[in-house]
């Protein structure tokens, strides 16, 4: 088939070379312009090393974006990993139209941190669901759906990289496979069940000792590695990333205060939250590199009674 990629980073790079590895045409690829002193994106330099067209307009508004894709004359547009909004006047112009990854089970956590949010809320399934794109935001019909299982230690690093990605980008092609032949069935999204979350930025990320052990661990793995599950340590920052869960299930057996560093070991360090501590292994101190736990407390002085958040 002949195609157009619409989208950006690894994801993008990685469903182009999938179409390209089987045969399929890609007359062009667009990609929103870098920032200012970005690296070049990772999409558009695949494509220009496979010698196909990259496109980068400022807005998929445009005329000109829409005259571009016209002139390509693709049976199907695939929308991979898309930051810029895609009017319907864009979309629908393909021959088959076009459809879009979100790693997701669509109508839950649409949005842009959809990743995140099932982990930091407990989830015990997550997945990706390939749709067709309209003026609302992940609203659009579902074309096709894969669940995977969320571990009870699993982070947004194993979800993503370990399954949902490897799968959206066979899903990608599935789903382009079954649009092109006419064999898809499309199935409007049940509001009843839809919800929404925004960005897992810093604010987000903050960690809150007085919460339930399981919401900070939860809150912990679902950042690990971005944007970095954080507290304070003397008012500087520290980002925590690998960790694990000690649960104490008899009531008032939980060893220090809120906040409190009980023990520095060889591995790790604990902190004490509501209902049972963190063992934290691996961490970042403001601007210095992501160490081991241990390194980190013998560097920054952590011991046995150092208060986490104050």
């Amino acid at each position: 088939m002949k195609i157009a990629i619409i989208g950006q980073q690894d994801f993008g790079k990685a469903v182009l070379e999938a179409f390209l590895a089987r045969g399929d045409t890609v007359a062009g690829v667009f990609c929103a312009p870098e920032k200012a002193g970005a690296r070049p994106d990772a999409l558009k330099v695949c494509a220009q090393e496979k010698g196909v067209q990259v496109f980068q307009f400022p807005s998929l508004k445009a005329p000109e974006a829409h005259a571009k894709l016209k002139e390509l004359s693709v049976d199907i547009g695939i929308m991979a990993f898309v930051l810029q909004f895609a009017p319907q006047e864009f979309v629908k112009i393909p021959k088959h139209g076009t459809i879009q990854y979100h790693p997701s089970l669509l109508p839950k956590f649409r949005g842009p941190s959809s990743i995140n949010w099932p982990i930091i809320k407990g989830e015990t399934k997550t997945g990706l669901t390939i749709f067709r794109p309209n003026d609302g935001l992940d609203e659009g019909e579902v074309v096709l759906q894969k669940e995977t299982p969320v571990g009870p230690d699993d982070t947004l690093g194993s979800v993503y990289f370990d399954r949902l990605f490897p799968m959206g980008v066979a899903a990608m092609l599935e789903a382009a496979d079954l649009v092109v032949a006419g064999k898809h069935r499309e199935v409007v999204q049940d509001e009843s069940q839809a919800s929404y979350e925004g960005w897992c930025r810093e604010a987000e990320a903050r960690i809150h000792w007085a919460n339930h052990v399981d919401f900070v661990y939860n809150l912990i793995r679902g950042c690990n590695p971005a944007p970095g599950a954080w507290t304070t340590l003397n008012g500087v920052k520290l980002q925590v990333f690998d960790a694990k869960k000690h649960v104490v299930r008899t009531f008032g057996a939980v060893k220090g205060k809120i906040g409190e560093v009980v023990e520095v070991g060889p591995q790790s360090f604990t902190v004490t939250a509501q209902g049972g501590r963190v063992e934290i292994f691996k961490a970042k101190l403001g601007d210095g590199k992501k160490v081991s736990a241990a390194e980190l407390a013998a560097a920054s002085g952590i011991k046995a009674g150092t208060l986490l958040g104050t």
